[in-house]
């Protein structure tokens, strides 16, 4: 298929897939919620002619493409909103107080919805078997994306390699953004709970300060990267949160500490971790407190396949141009694309929202205002309907 006649059709159904992405904003769903989503993808599904394959509760998949002597890939949309009051003022914002598709999944959704239009009426120019993957919870451990696979997403064909794209604020329309290896970190919750003994402020021998123990041990924390790492590894730890006492004159028996931990390398987020316990339990010691540090594991690292960038790369060049086709810079950020990519070669990249030539703040991913060209919305459904065209064409 050339380029201008894939654009033909993607314009053909542009305006439907527009109202598909409107419904989707209107009635947003939280994490392992996603009932009526789920329904509505299941729907569109049939009305084309594809059968909706649930693997979970509120995911699955479908499936395009002789199964039979050829591979299969997949593509992913997560499909789950955020706890955030919209303030668009859209005709079609949220109906689902607190609730707000504030990352893009609406759109991701919707492009999974305008690929599998277009895929099932060329499902005769494939070369390959493509899953369509349709994914609660990427907004909420443990994560959607674990559970599927636990539930065989990528068997029964199996799948030789998994794309996904994602919105992205900072890029105008019409442009994408990709690298090879690591591109984001994994991202562990730290939790402590500091228990000392609770006295008036003016006898503080006579207590045990779970305050000054909680301000020591975040200061020691932030040191610990410089010392636990190659000094040119990115690795972020966080501590977000202290809480305790409720006067001015008491010092109370507890106090507890949040953060993060946000790291490149597996081995490196290990021997963090272990760090970090020893050095609560050290701290707990010297200010005769109790500290007990309880970390809840995020996602691991999303890592790009290189050679799989590489054919990624040169279809954003073949469908958008040299000028369009950006380097991302990896981010801190986390992802539980991250557990397609440990399990299969794996692409994610970044599409932009942004308007060209727009001028003044916009708002970014996870505001309560993030309001995304829809227009993207073509240029997401060329880079997977171009892949799905020319992935079993590949030298």
């Amino acid at each position: 298929m050339k380029i201008d006649e894939l654009f033909t059709e993607i314009d053909n159904i542009y305006d439907e897939i527009v109202q598909v992405r409107r419904t989707l904003h209107k009635f947003p769903e939280l994490s392992f919620q996603e009932f009526k989503t789920t329904e509505f993808i299941q729907k569109y599904l049939g009305e084309i002619g594809l059968e909706f394959i649930r693997y979970s509760e509120t995911g699955g998949a479908a499936l395009v493409g002789d199964i039979s002597n050829k591979p299969c890939i997949a593509f992913r949309a997560d499909i789950d909103a955020l706890p955030i009051s919209e303030e668009t003022n859209l005709p079609f914002a949220s109906d689902n107080k607190g609730i707000m598709h504030a990352c893009g999944h609406d759109l991701h959704t919707a492009i999974l919805l305008g690929t599998a239009k277009l895929l099932k009426k060329y499902e005769s120019e494939l070369s390959v078997c493509v899953k369509l993957i349709f994914q609660p919870a990427e907004e909420k451990l443990p994560g959607g994306a674990k559970l599927l696979i636990e539930k065989g997403v990528l068997n029964n064909p199996n799948v030789e390699a998994v794309f996904a794209q994602h919105t992205d604020p900072e890029t105008e329309v019409g442009k994408v953004s990709l690298a090879p290896g690591t591109i984001m970190a994994s991202a562990d919750e730290l939790y402590w709970i500091v228990r000392g003994k609770s006295s008036h402020a003016a006898q503080p021998h006579l207590g045990s300060d779970p305050i000054r123990a909680s301000v020591f041990l975040s200061n020691l924390l932030y040191e610990l990267p410089n010392r636990m790492r190659d000094p040119i590894e990115p690795l972020l730890l966080s501590v977000t949160s202290i809480n305790g006492g409720v006067a001015t004159n008491i010092y109370p028996d507890e106090a507890r500490i949040m953060g993060t931990l946000r790291t490149f390398s597996e081995v490196t987020r290990k021997k963090m971790l272990q760090s970090i316990k020893d050095v609560s339990i050290n701290v707990g010691n010297i200010f005769n407190v109790d500290i007990s540090f309880s970390p809840i594991l995020g996602y691991p690292p999303v890592v790009n396949e290189s050679e799989l960038t590489k054919f990624v790369r040169e279809v954003g060049l073949e469908v958008l141009g040299s000028e369009n086709v950006l380097n991302f810079t990896p981010k801190m950020w986390a992802e539980d694309f991250a557990y397609y990519s440990q399990n299969v070669p794996s692409v994610f990249w970044f599409l932009g929202v942004k308007p060209k030539g727009y001028i003044g703040e916009f708002f970014g991913l996870h505001s309560s205002k993030f309001q995304p060209d829809e227009n993207a919305i073509k240029f997401g459904i060329a880079m997977f309907m171009m892949i799905g065209l020319r992935f079993g064409l590949r030298e």
